[in-house]
């Protein structure tokens, strides 16, 4: 007797649906798949948004960026203002996953038509800022504040954290970045990484890899040596691998020597997975996109934020075996391997309830833990409440952080005038009111603030008579601050890398009026990423760096202005005495006679590497910050694998000290810098009189007495000279040792 069909179809179905993600194996899962289900779990499902990054001049990239229209519609849109979603198969119990920016905290809307709740998220500080606290402890406590802000509202990925180095100053995503180094960048993006994953959800590390310029970013062709790649731009990504295994790696959008990042299966593939052991699935960069089969061999396991023709084109390239269904399968793997751990198929429940004030409490102590302070004659920390003539722009529209994918939806954010207000200070009320008219005005003709854009006001011009009018007061504090943001680098000229003429007539004429009457005059930089500060000394008695603290900035900046935090932040970049002096400075952005292409030719010489080498001083150091109080450094040595030194604190208030540990290595190759971090570590906050004994492994993930060299890690025989260190040019212990 025959089975009727409509029988069979029940059965089929039946079959079908006992096969479900988290349950059955994933490679059962992927053989129930058809192949349309396969294609769209590898490309996503948010086409109708932002413009795509213009190509590099002549640069041939075909990838199709279709404009409105019915097949360019996002189709799921579960959370309002996340950056994109993966494609469900439900009767295979696939969700569709949801993405979200971003490094300095979750970036989703704050509110949704219809409702009357709010959805706002907490504004951490920016990624230099959490590096300059050298405290891979603090930045955990921070990731799992952001991680469980994005479980809490429904969101399955965060699209951070951002851990390219920070080769030139002018990058306009360096705020995002950690560092010069690789291995402060690894330990400090391992640190987030394991906070955000404790809660239960997945991160993106990005972008992988060398995105260290945003002019022409896609399809800017960079040539970088292996050793230079090894040693400092793939280094920091080895660490976070080994060290967190994040749930997802973000290629990035320039070619690396010729050939496409998310193109690339020696990076994808040799190196990613066979040697790092990574275990996730690789997403590109929104609309980093050329070939998309080349891509899925590569190893570029998902196509964000997917367009139509991705999907037809690998379709017909399955259908004609131009490529393997077998690589398809794969990619397919990866994905939901990773999707089994996420809270939409372990079937969490969000409720959009995070503790948002817990969350700020955290987000101000990161702030103060980062700020560092680079001059201070005496004036630091202020004892009393006095009053305060109130410079800058800045100083009343201070800015917790960049613009772009960095960008936080925040409940508020704190100015300084109203931090140092809430501690008793009384300012200035007729300089107060001018600054506070002027910026409302200005902001009344701007656009409304959102995420790519957040409109500042021209700085306010200061006459000589408000300023001798404001001298009545105490002490003068100035701030001055520069806005950072994705899609453009900054230019070394007046107004942007160089303080405006304005800016320096402001810093001159206060200093004047205030130090003719005995008062003294401190600057503070609401700035992401370096500015010139070559001769601000000389027109002020303390200068503190408080880059992008995040929605508590103006309480963070008066906890160390007051003393309430004794600043231990220390520089994770070097700051130049002139941007000439940088060593990319003849390579960034295009290299001379190029159109499409930038040389890596400093090599291994970045950053601090360069300083130590050539002789050349700094402005200020790479690892340099100053203290309320003095630290002793006793009993250096290096104990097998280990590095050990003691810190006394002899000054007279708490406080606490980073131990930066660094290292002369026996060059295999010339080239090699005169000394490279190696270790570091913070100290708990010590009272005056009190000791601590740090002792550091030296090999935590990677050995970073290697060297690369024959196309392989060697460690030279020889001598190694370690020094116990507060900057990379206050060398205090040192010791050889004979390997």
């Amino acid at each position: 007797m025959k089975t009727p069909i409509s029988s069979i179809a029940i059965l089929l179905m039946a079959v079908s649906c006992s096969t479900q993600l988290g349950k059955s194996p994933v490679e059962k899962v992927v053989g129930e798949m058809t192949l349309d289900e396969k294609v769209r779990t590898v490309v996503g499902t948010f086409t109708d948004v932002a413009t795509p990054p213009p190509v590099a001049p002549g640069v041939q990239n075909r990838a199709d960026y279709p404009g409105a229209g019915e097949n360019t519609a996002r189709t799921y849109n579960q959370v309002p203002g996340a950056a994109g979603d993966g494609y469900p198969v439900a009767r295979l119990g696939i969700p569709a996953i949801v993405y979200a920016d971003g490094p300095a905290g979750l970036r989703i809307d704050p509110r949704r038509e219809g409702e009357q709740a709010t959805y706002f998220c907490t504004a951490f500080p920016s990624a230099s800022l959490l590096s300059a606290s050298w405290d891979p402890a603090l930045v955990e406590r921070v990731g799992a504040a952001i991680g469980d802000e994005v479980l809490r509202y429904g969101v399955d990925i965060l699209l951070a954290p951002g851990m390219n180095l920070q080769r030139n100053p002018l990058t306009g995503r360096n705020f995002e970045y950690y560092s010069e180094d690789p291995l402060l960048s690894g330990l400090t993006a391992a640190a987030y990484v394991n906070g955000v994953q404790s809660q239960g959800v997945g991160t993106s590390v990005k972008h992988f890899a060398a995105n260290n310029q945003e002019l022409y970013r896609n399809g800017i062709n960079e040539i970088i040596s292996d050793r230079a790649l090894r040693e400092l731009y793939l280094r920091g990504f080895e660490i976070v691998v080994k060290k967190a295994q994040p749930w997802t790696v973000m290629s990035s959008y320039n070619k690396i020597n010729g050939t496409y990042a998310s193109e690339n299966n020696w990076l994808l593939s040799d190196v990613l997975r066979d040697e790092w052991g990574y275990e996730g699935f690789v997403m590109t960069d929104w609309f980093g996109a050329d070939d998309p089969v080349l891509q899925m061999e590569a190893g570029n396991d998902l196509l964000m934020p997917g367009t139509p023709n991705q999907i037809d084109e690998l379709s017909e390239a399955v259908a004609s075996g131009k490529l393997p269904v077998e690589v398809l399968d794969r990619n397919v793997a990866r994905i939901l391997r990773v999707l089994e751990k996420a809270p939409r198929v372990r079937g969490y429940a969000y409720k959009n309830d995070p503790d948002l004030s817990a969350h700020a409490v955290i987000s101000r102590e990161a702030a103060t833990e980062g700020m560092v302070l680079l001059h201070n004659n005496g004036v630091l920390p202020l004892r009393e409440s006095k009053s305060v003539a109130l410079f800058g722009n800045y100083a009343y529209d201070t800015q917790p952080g960049g613009s772009g994918s960095g960008y936080v939806n925040r409940a508020y954010k704190i100015t300084l005038d109203k931090g140092l207000e809430a501690a008793g200070f009384k300012l200035d009320k007729a300089l107060a009111d001018s600054y506070r008219k002027h910026i409302a005005f200005e902001k009344s003709q701007m656009p409304e603030e959102y995420f790519w854009v957040v409109p500042t006001a021209s700085e306010y011009k200061v006459s000589t008579s408000q300023i001798a009018a404001s001298s009545k007061s105490d002490i003068a504090v100035i701030t001055l601050g520069r806005m950072s943001g994705e899609g453009g680098d900054r230019s070394a000229t007046e107004g942007d890398y160089l303080l405006s003429a304005q800016e320096k007539l402001l810093l001159k004429d206060v200093y004047k009026t205030f130090h003719g009457q005995g008062k003294p005059v401190v600057v503070v930089f609401n700035i992401g990423a370096p500015v010139d500060l070559s001769g601000v000394e000389a027109f002020a008695d303390a200068i503190l760096l408080a880059w992008l603290p995040g929605q508590e900035a103006g309480y963070a900046i008066t906890d160390i202005l007051t003393g309430a935090v004794n600043p231990s932040g220390k520089l994770p970049v070097t700051l130049a005495g002139r941007y000439e002096d940088v060593p990319s400075a003849r390579n960034f952005g295009l290299s001379a006679g190029e159109i499409n292409t930038v040389r890596y030719e400093e090599e291994l010489m970045v950053g601090y590497r360069y300083f130590s080498t050539s002789g050349v001083k700094p402005l200020y150091p790479f690892g340099y910050g100053l203290s309320y109080t003095s630290f002793e450094y006793s009993d250096f040595l290096v104990d097998g694998d280990v590095l050990q030194v003691t810190v006394k604190n002899t000054g007279s208030c708490a406080g606490r000290e980073t131990v930066q540990f660094y290292v002369a290595k026996p060059a295999i190759e010339s080239g090699r810098p005169a000394r490279e971090l190696c270790a570091f570590a913070k100290t708990s906050s010590l009272e005056p009189g009190c000791t601590e004994t740090l002792r550091v492994p030296l090999a935590d993930t990677v050995n970073p007495l290697e060297q690369w060299a024959d196309g392989r890690w060697v460690l030279a025989h020889g001598p190694y000279r370690f020094w116990a260190a507060a900057s990379s040019e206050d060398l205090r212990l040192s010791c050889e040792v004979n390997m």
